[in-house]
């Protein structure tokens, strides 16, 4: 039986193409990516967010994207800024993103809850995640969901999503056909309107609901007409999953 982690890291991975480049992250990034690596798309090209591009490694998980074990079995060691240049160069096809308040539009923050000046909670700010979500094609994003998660307004705009709307992300000079792919949850997946850029649930695990959905956000959240069901993991993908991460690392 997958935990909910592990389902949600599942997901992900099924998002991934056989082919092309995503910028990885720390964490559930890195474990998606890795394991659509070694099951369904052995061309994907790992690019860590640390520097390493095309890193395979073969030992233990990386703790996190800057250690040596990102470089195993790669084509260039870089740095943070030569993979940041990748990504503005429209060389990065997928990115993940994580954060600790998402609006309707996509937008992420992940900077203060509260005020600016006298906040409740100092987060770490941006790293790498306005880059991403400003250049890559598309990012999806990895987070729990709840109602001070899933807000109306967020504290602080960090990342762009769609901004307010359609055509906002061109009108401020962002790159064309990036933003937004899909939001990856505990209840399920989400994408957003073509014509209104609303976020809109596709699909849900099994032993959620719509209610469970309208519970937990604090914007109305459109449904597809032909939302579905998520596969739940095979065994495969579960033991691949676990072979990745033994030691309980993200997993844990």
């Amino acid at each position: 039986m997958a935990n909910e982690i592990e389902k949600m890291i599942i997901a992900a991975s099924r998002l991934l193409p056989k082919s092309g480049g995503v910028f990885v992250g720390t964490g559930m990034p890195l474990l998606a990516s890795t394991l659509a690596l070694n099951t369904h798309a052995p061309d994907l090209l790992l690019v860590f967010e640390g520097g390493g591009v095309g890193g395979k490694p073969t030992g233990r998980l990386p703790i996190q994207v800057s250690e040596s074990l990102t470089y195993e079995n790669g084509v260039i060691v870089g740095s943070m800024d030569y993979v940041m240049c990748l990504a503005q160069a429209g060389w990065i096809q997928y990115g993940f993103l994580g954060g600790a308040q998402i609006d309707q539009y996509g937008n992420l923050n992940t900077t203060v809850i509260g005020d600016w000046e006298q906040p409740k909670v100092r987060l770490p700010g941006s790293g790498g995640g306005a880059d991403l979500a400003s250049l890559c094609e598309r990012t999806i994003i990895l987070m729990g969901q709840d109602r001070k998660k899933f807000v109306q307004k967020l504290d602080f705009l960090t990342s762009p999503g769609y901004l307010t709307g359609p055509g906002e992300r061109k009108k401020v000079g962002l790159p064309a056909n990036t933003g937004p792919y899909r939001v990856i949850t505990q209840l399920g997946i989400y994408g957003f309107d073509e014509e209104t850029k609303k976020m809109t649930l596709l699909q849900l695990f099994e032993g959620y609901t719509l209610e469970d959905v309208e519970k937990n956000s604090s914007f109305p959240i459109t449904v597809s007409e032909d939302w579905s069901y998520i596969q739940p993991p095979t065994e495969q993908e579960l033991e691949a999953l676990r072979s990745l991460d033994p030691d309980g690392i993200v997993l844990a």
